[in-house]
Protein backbone atom coordinates (compact mmCIF):
# COMPACT_ATOMS: atom_id res chain seq x y z
CA UNK A 1 0.00 0.00 0.00
CA UNK A 2 1.30 3.42 -1.13
CA UNK A 3 1.62 6.22 1.61
CA UNK A 4 2.62 9.70 0.55
CA UNK A 5 2.96 10.59 3.99
CA UNK A 6 5.85 9.77 6.52
CA UNK A 7 3.89 9.45 10.25
CA UNK A 8 0.69 8.73 11.98
CA UNK A 9 -0.16 9.53 15.27
CA UNK A 10 -2.68 6.46 16.63
CA UNK A 11 -4.32 7.36 19.67
CA UNK A 12 -5.02 4.19 22.59
CA UNK A 13 -2.52 2.60 20.58
CA UNK A 14 -1.00 0.67 23.55
CA UNK A 15 -3.84 -2.63 23.08
CA UNK A 16 -6.54 -4.20 20.83
CA UNK A 17 -7.70 -2.82 17.93
CA UNK A 18 -5.05 0.35 18.11
CA UNK A 19 -2.15 -1.41 19.00
CA UNK A 20 -2.71 -3.92 15.82
CA UNK A 21 -3.28 -0.85 13.75
CA UNK A 22 -0.25 0.53 15.06
CA UNK A 23 1.93 -2.49 14.02
CA UNK A 24 0.17 -2.69 10.69
CA UNK A 25 0.70 1.05 9.96
CA UNK A 26 4.29 0.57 10.69
CA UNK A 27 5.01 -2.73 8.52
CA UNK A 28 4.19 -0.03 5.44
CA UNK A 29 7.03 2.34 6.38
CA UNK A 30 5.10 4.76 8.83
CA UNK A 31 6.90 6.20 11.63
CA UNK A 32 4.06 5.71 14.18
CA UNK A 33 3.54 7.48 17.13
CA UNK A 34 1.65 5.44 20.02
CA UNK A 35 -0.42 7.39 22.53
CA UNK A 36 -1.61 5.77 25.66
CA UNK A 37 -2.31 7.42 29.18
CA UNK A 38 -2.37 5.21 31.89
CA UNK A 39 -0.40 2.00 30.94
CA UNK A 40 3.43 2.85 29.84
CA UNK A 41 4.52 -0.73 29.63
CA UNK A 42 1.78 -1.68 27.35
CA UNK A 43 2.69 1.10 24.81
CA UNK A 44 6.37 0.79 25.96
CA UNK A 45 5.71 -3.28 24.49
CA UNK A 46 4.43 -2.24 21.12
CA UNK A 47 6.81 0.42 20.46
CA UNK A 48 9.67 -2.22 20.78
CA UNK A 49 7.72 -5.39 18.55
CA UNK A 50 7.19 -2.41 15.77
CA UNK A 51 11.16 -2.01 16.26
CA UNK A 52 12.27 -5.27 16.17
CA UNK A 53 10.32 -6.09 12.86
CA UNK A 54 12.30 -3.36 11.55
CA UNK A 55 9.70 -0.36 11.81
CA UNK A 56 9.80 2.72 13.31
CA UNK A 57 8.24 4.15 16.45
CA UNK A 58 7.55 6.55 19.24
CA UNK A 59 5.19 6.83 22.73
CA UNK A 60 3.48 9.78 23.63
CA UNK A 61 1.29 9.97 27.00
CA UNK A 62 -1.48 12.45 26.38
CA UNK A 63 -5.26 12.24 28.19
CA UNK A 64 -6.45 12.94 24.80
CA UNK A 65 -10.10 14.08 26.49
CA UNK A 66 -8.01 17.60 27.45
CA UNK A 67 -7.40 20.08 25.00
CA UNK A 68 -4.13 20.74 26.24
CA UNK A 69 -2.49 17.57 26.58
CA UNK A 70 -3.44 17.21 22.91
CA UNK A 71 -1.70 20.81 22.14
CA UNK A 72 1.51 19.19 23.82
CA UNK A 73 1.40 15.97 22.27
CA UNK A 74 1.44 17.24 18.91
CA UNK A 75 4.59 19.90 20.12
CA UNK A 76 6.12 16.77 20.44
CA UNK A 77 5.54 15.13 17.20
CA UNK A 78 6.28 18.51 15.42
CA UNK A 79 9.38 19.13 17.34
CA UNK A 80 10.68 15.29 16.18
CA UNK A 81 9.25 15.41 12.61
CA UNK A 82 8.49 18.77 11.34
CA UNK A 83 4.75 17.77 10.58
CA UNK A 84 2.23 15.36 10.89
CA UNK A 85 0.77 13.50 8.02
CA UNK A 86 -2.03 11.06 9.42
CA UNK A 87 -4.26 10.41 12.32
CA UNK A 88 -6.08 7.96 13.83
CA UNK A 89 -8.37 8.63 16.65
CA UNK A 90 -9.34 5.35 18.28
CA UNK A 91 -8.66 5.94 22.35
CA UNK A 92 -12.39 5.56 23.51
CA UNK A 93 -14.04 3.94 26.28
CA UNK A 94 -17.60 2.54 27.80
CA UNK A 95 -19.45 2.79 30.72
CA UNK A 96 -22.45 0.75 30.06
CA UNK A 97 -25.88 0.10 31.98
CA UNK A 98 -29.67 0.92 31.51
CA UNK A 99 -30.22 4.57 30.89
CA UNK A 100 -32.98 4.73 33.74
CA UNK A 101 -29.39 3.90 36.19
CA UNK A 102 -26.88 6.10 33.62
CA UNK A 103 -25.98 8.79 35.99
CA UNK A 104 -24.68 12.41 34.30
CA UNK A 105 -20.78 11.76 34.63
CA UNK A 106 -21.09 7.95 33.08
CA UNK A 107 -22.86 10.44 30.13
CA UNK A 108 -20.22 13.06 30.19
CA UNK A 109 -17.43 10.62 30.60
CA UNK A 110 -18.12 8.97 27.60
CA UNK A 111 -18.90 11.78 25.82
CA UNK A 112 -15.64 13.34 26.49
CA UNK A 113 -13.82 10.25 25.90
CA UNK A 114 -15.03 8.95 22.69
CA UNK A 115 -16.15 12.53 21.18
CA UNK A 116 -14.65 15.53 22.39
CA UNK A 117 -10.85 13.74 22.19
CA UNK A 118 -12.08 12.85 18.32
CA UNK A 119 -12.45 16.49 17.79
CA UNK A 120 -10.09 17.86 18.91
CA UNK A 121 -7.72 15.73 17.52
CA UNK A 122 -9.33 16.41 14.10
CA UNK A 123 -9.58 20.34 15.04
CA UNK A 124 -6.21 20.60 15.64
CA UNK A 125 -4.72 18.26 13.11
CA UNK A 126 -6.52 20.03 10.14
CA UNK A 127 -4.75 22.80 11.19
CA UNK A 128 -1.29 21.44 11.19
CA UNK A 129 -1.69 19.37 8.41
CA UNK A 130 -3.46 22.84 6.36
CA UNK A 131 0.28 24.25 6.46
CA UNK A 132 1.27 21.32 3.61
CA UNK A 133 -2.03 20.85 2.15
CA UNK A 134 -1.89 17.34 2.07
CA UNK A 135 -3.09 14.69 4.98
CA UNK A 136 -5.44 11.91 6.27
CA UNK A 137 -7.83 10.99 9.04
CA UNK A 138 -9.76 7.73 9.78
CA UNK A 139 -11.75 7.86 13.23
CA UNK A 140 -12.54 4.48 14.89
CA UNK A 141 -16.53 4.41 15.55
CA UNK A 142 -18.41 1.73 16.13
CA UNK A 143 -21.61 -0.42 15.05
CA UNK A 144 -23.78 0.71 17.80
CA UNK A 145 -23.26 4.47 16.67
CA UNK A 146 -25.42 3.28 13.38
CA UNK A 147 -27.83 0.57 14.80
CA UNK A 148 -28.08 1.87 19.13
CA UNK A 149 -27.70 -0.46 21.44
CA UNK A 150 -29.64 -1.38 24.48
CA UNK A 151 -27.32 -0.52 27.75
CA UNK A 152 -25.18 2.13 25.54
CA UNK A 153 -26.97 4.92 25.39
CA UNK A 154 -24.06 6.78 26.10
CA UNK A 155 -21.52 4.75 23.80
CA UNK A 156 -24.14 5.12 20.94
CA UNK A 157 -24.41 8.67 21.08
CA UNK A 158 -20.62 9.39 21.27
CA UNK A 159 -19.79 7.62 17.99
CA UNK A 160 -22.79 8.10 16.01
CA UNK A 161 -21.68 12.08 16.63
CA UNK A 162 -18.27 10.68 15.61
CA UNK A 163 -19.91 9.81 12.08
CA UNK A 164 -21.48 12.73 11.45
CA UNK A 165 -18.89 15.01 12.82
CA UNK A 166 -16.50 13.28 10.40
CA UNK A 167 -18.53 14.12 7.11
CA UNK A 168 -18.85 17.94 9.11
CA UNK A 169 -15.20 17.40 8.93
CA UNK A 170 -14.50 16.08 5.69
CA UNK A 171 -16.41 19.13 3.83
CA UNK A 172 -14.17 21.86 5.93
CA UNK A 173 -11.12 19.95 5.07
CA UNK A 174 -11.41 19.28 1.27
CA UNK A 175 -10.65 22.77 0.60
CA UNK A 176 -7.04 22.28 2.28
CA UNK A 177 -6.47 18.67 0.90
CA UNK A 178 -7.14 16.99 3.88
CA UNK A 179 -9.15 14.09 3.85
CA UNK A 180 -11.24 12.79 6.93
CA UNK A 181 -13.19 9.14 6.92
CA UNK A 182 -14.77 6.71 9.87
CA UNK A 183 -14.75 3.06 10.47
CA UNK A 184 -17.41 1.30 12.02
CA UNK A 185 -16.21 -1.83 13.59
CA UNK A 186 -18.79 -4.73 14.70
CA UNK A 187 -17.71 -7.85 17.25
CA UNK A 188 -13.94 -7.81 16.93
CA UNK A 189 -11.73 -10.14 19.06
CA UNK A 190 -10.25 -8.62 21.46
CA UNK A 191 -9.23 -9.49 24.52
CA UNK A 192 -12.34 -7.85 26.04
CA UNK A 193 -14.44 -10.47 23.62
CA UNK A 194 -12.30 -13.17 24.47
CA UNK A 195 -13.70 -13.07 27.96
CA UNK A 196 -16.75 -13.64 27.24
CA UNK A 197 -18.34 -16.86 27.89
CA UNK A 198 -18.66 -19.29 24.74
CA UNK A 199 -22.50 -19.54 25.05
CA UNK A 200 -22.84 -15.49 24.71
CA UNK A 201 -20.07 -15.39 21.59
CA UNK A 202 -22.19 -18.01 19.89
CA UNK A 203 -25.33 -16.14 20.43
CA UNK A 204 -23.52 -13.12 18.76
CA UNK A 205 -22.44 -14.76 16.04
CA UNK A 206 -25.18 -16.65 14.77
CA UNK A 207 -26.48 -13.10 13.71
CA UNK A 208 -23.36 -12.34 11.81
CA UNK A 209 -23.88 -13.04 8.71
CA UNK A 210 -20.11 -14.22 7.38
CA UNK A 211 -20.40 -16.79 11.47
CA UNK A 212 -17.49 -14.66 13.20
CA UNK A 213 -15.90 -12.18 14.83
CA UNK A 214 -13.65 -9.76 12.98
CA UNK A 215 -9.93 -10.05 13.79
CA UNK A 216 -8.19 -6.65 14.61
CA UNK A 217 -5.75 -7.33 11.59
CA UNK A 218 -9.33 -6.74 9.36
CA UNK A 219 -10.16 -3.26 11.10
CA UNK A 220 -6.30 -2.33 10.43
CA UNK A 221 -6.25 -3.21 7.07
CA UNK A 222 -9.45 -0.84 6.40
CA UNK A 223 -7.63 2.06 8.71
CA UNK A 224 -4.57 1.37 6.16
CA UNK A 225 -6.70 1.88 2.63
CA UNK A 226 -8.58 4.97 4.03
CA UNK A 227 -5.24 6.47 5.33
CA UNK A 228 -3.70 5.65 2.02
CA UNK A 229 -2.91 6.98 -1.14
CA UNK A 230 -5.27 4.18 -3.16
CA UNK A 231 -8.52 6.26 -1.11
CA UNK A 232 -7.11 9.56 -2.49
CA UNK A 233 -10.76 10.48 -3.68
CA UNK A 234 -12.36 8.78 -0.49
CA UNK A 235 -13.61 11.69 2.14
CA UNK A 236 -16.30 11.75 4.33
CA UNK A 237 -17.17 8.08 3.81
CA UNK A 238 -18.66 5.49 7.00
CA UNK A 239 -16.77 2.07 6.18
CA UNK A 240 -18.79 -0.57 7.69
CA UNK A 241 -16.19 -3.96 8.66
CA UNK A 242 -18.68 -5.81 10.45
CA UNK A 243 -18.70 -8.94 8.67
CA UNK A 244 -22.53 -8.14 7.14
CA UNK A 245 -24.30 -7.53 10.79
CA UNK A 246 -25.51 -4.26 9.95
CA UNK A 247 -25.72 -3.52 6.21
Amino acid sequence: MKFSGKNVLITGASRGIGKQIAITLASYGLKVWINYRSNPSLADAVMEEIIQNGGDAAVVCADVSKENDWKEMLKVIIDSDGSLAYLVNNAGITKDKLAIRMSISDFDDVIDANLKSTFIGCRDSLKLMSKKRFGSIVNISSIVGEMGNAGQVNYSASKGAVNTMTKSFAKEGSTRGIRFNAVTPGFIRTDMTDELKPEIKENYEKNIPLGRFGETSEIADAVAFLLSDHSSYITGEILKVNGGLYV
